[in-house]
């Protein structure tokens, strides 16, 4: 199988952010999913993250993907835009004292909105309500040309860098 190159980014926020974020547009709603259906998560994760090749979930089973989905420190979230998903947010606290946002994104058809912005911020306002010590995620260059940015200039920091070979 062919192989593609990739730049992952680490990022992470060691205290919250100095101001408080702006509130997501008053036709939006941020929902979380409790013990989400295994079809309705890979619906999100594929719609989301299909155009910039997501992969970590692709390679679960069904089985093992509703054990992680099933986990209280494991917390899905999705926003909805006049009653229908427009992105998610994964949170994973299952390490003491740190939140990984593990997904993070937007319908393509939301994308160019400001909803990222407003997303983020909501998402930075609620990982750091669990008082971590860190919030961290990573990204890479094979995700939206924004993302990378958009997490910067929120208050994230590049703390690694690696090139890897996966397969897309």
């Amino acid at each position: 199988m062919s192989q593609i190159e990739a730049t992952v980014y680490y990022l992470q926020m060691t205290a919250p952010p100095e101001t408080a974020g702006r509130p997501l547009p008053e036709e939006t709603r941020v929902e979380r999913a409790i013990d989400p259906p295994v079809p309705f998560y890979r619906f999100l994760y594929h719609a989301i993250g299909g155009d910039y090749q997501w992969l970590s979930r692709r390679k679960l089973s069904d089985a093992d993907l509703a054990v992680l989905l099933g986990d209280p420190r494991n917390e899905l979230f999705v926003l909805y835009c006049q009653g229908v998903p427009a992105g998610m947010v994964e949170f994973d606290r299952r390490q003491p004292n740190e939140v990984e946002i593990v997904q993070f994104g937007l319908m393509p058809e939301r994308i160019g909105q400001g909803l990222g912005r407003s997303l983020l911020e909501w998402t930075l306002a609620r990982a750091w309500s669990y008082q971590p010590s860190r919030v961290w995620l990573h990204t890479c260059s094979l995700d939206h040309p924004a993302a990378l940015p958009n997490y910067q200039k929120r208050g994230f920091t590049l703390y690694r860098e690696e090139r890897i070979q996966r397969e897309p």
